[in-house]
């Protein structure tokens, strides 16, 4: 199917989508962040594993190009005058290291969401491959582009907190706190696609990525004890993971998804020898700062003491809150930035930060780590 497009869109980033069909949820989110700073036209996509509900998804977006497969998408799109020029990949996580590969060897930048892959061997392969190619790889850790955890980030590297001694970091939730077998559910206690870890790969990845992160600081070891608390599950649905940091930092991170009560309860807090922070995802506008014995400091999003770093991705003035939606448009507008960039063979400004390829690769060495961890009886286990 083909459809005319206007002149005018001709400086926006052509992009392409694989995955995402009319019922994922996560692609309709890609596309939402992908629109809201007007900065990619979406125009290609292979949206599922069929060719018959690719086609059906693609009408429905009304996209110029439409393919039965992700191999079929790159090859053609790369041989276009107007092929695309980036994809987001947005499949389960078994297949993200295929199909990146397919588009990072023909130039095409890789938007890719989280986790980078479904195993550790494909995780380093696919490091290889975005190291061998002249292209981008950007990772959707979304938290990643909140203002106030752009803001915390900044007031840990200006030693506001001083030395870092504590990271304390959640994410729990409770949609699986029962079985489960609709579309989303399935696939992701399903260890064949979703990879060995089910909680820490889903969810704690986003806490351990943040941590990082906010912090600096790269874990050198973990001891993790890992449950699947619902009869049958084969992948774990709560972790509690001790974790120790280059340099001395001591954390602890708890990942569950059958904590009922807790939708997306993601927090993180962080102690110094000066101070703390804490920040709650579900209240995302807000970040407590404590120097040490002094009352607490409520810095809010666009507000009086957010910095530089948080007043750069805020779109709207303070008390109007933006969340989950606007922090993920805040890496697709970094994305944006650097391909933008890169097609005018510069850099992009200093302040643009978004997750690469090796952000990734951590994630899927801490998911590695839990999962042989808890398998020792919860025995300390290097990220390696």
């Amino acid at each position: 199917m083909v459809t005319g497009r206007s002149e005018e869109r001709a400086g926006r980033i052509r992009l392409g989508m694989v995955g995402g069909g009319n019922d994922a949820f996560i692609g309709g989110v890609h596309r939402i962040a992908a629109r809201l700073d007007d900065k990619f036209d979406l125009v290609a996509g292979a949206l599922s594993s069929t060719p018959e509900k690719s086609r059906e998804s693609g009408e429905a977006l009304g996209l110029e190009r439409v393919y039965d497969d992700f191999k079929q998408m790159a090859m053609r799109e790369a041989r276009l005058k107007s092929g695309i020029e980036a994809v987001s990949i947005v499949t389960p996580n078994h297949v993200h290291y295929a199909a990146a590969r397919e588009f990072l060897k023909r130039g095409i930048h890789v938007i890719c969401d989280k986790p980078l892959t479904s195993t550790l061997s494909d995780a380093k392969k696919l490091v290889k491959a975005a190291e061998n190619s002249n292209a981008l790889f950007i990772l959707t850790h979304n938290y990643t582009g909140y203002p106030m955890v752009r803001q915390a980030r900044e007031m840990v590297a200006n030693g506001d907190i001083g030395k870092i001694r504590v990271v304390q970091v959640e994410y729990p939730q409770d949609w699986l706190t029962e079985p489960q077998d609709f579309k989303q559910a399935e696939w992701r206690t399903d260890p064949e696609r979703s990879g060995a870890g089910g909680s820490t790969g889903d969810i704690g990845t986003h806490a351990y990525n943040i941590a990082c992160f906010v912090t600096g600081l790269k874990a050198d070891s973990l001891a993790a004890d890992l449950q699947a608390f619902v009869p049958g599950r084969q992948v774990d649905d709560n972790a509690h993971v001790m974790l120790r940091f280059e340099g001395g930092a001591r954390g602890m991170l708890w990942s569950s998804q059958v904590a009922p009560g807790n939708e997306n309860a993601l927090r993180l807090r962080v102690y110094g020898e000066k101070g703390g922070i804490e920040w709650a995802q579900e209240d995302p506008n807000y970040l407590w700062f404590t120097p040490y014995g002094e009352p607490k400091r409520l810095i809010t999003r666009n507000g009086a003491g957010a910095g530089d770093a948080a007043n750069r991705l805020s779109r709207v003035p303070p008390g109007h809150p933006e969340g989950y939606l606007e922090g993920f448009a805040n890496i697709y507008g970094e994305a944006a930035e650097a391909i933008l960039a890169f097609r005018n063979q510069s850099s992009p400004d200093a302040s643009v930060v978004y997750p690469a390829v090796h952000d990734g690769l951590e994630g899927v060495k801490f998911v590695t780590a839990c999962v042989q961890s808890s398998s020792r009886n919860s025995a300390w286990v290097k990220l390696e």
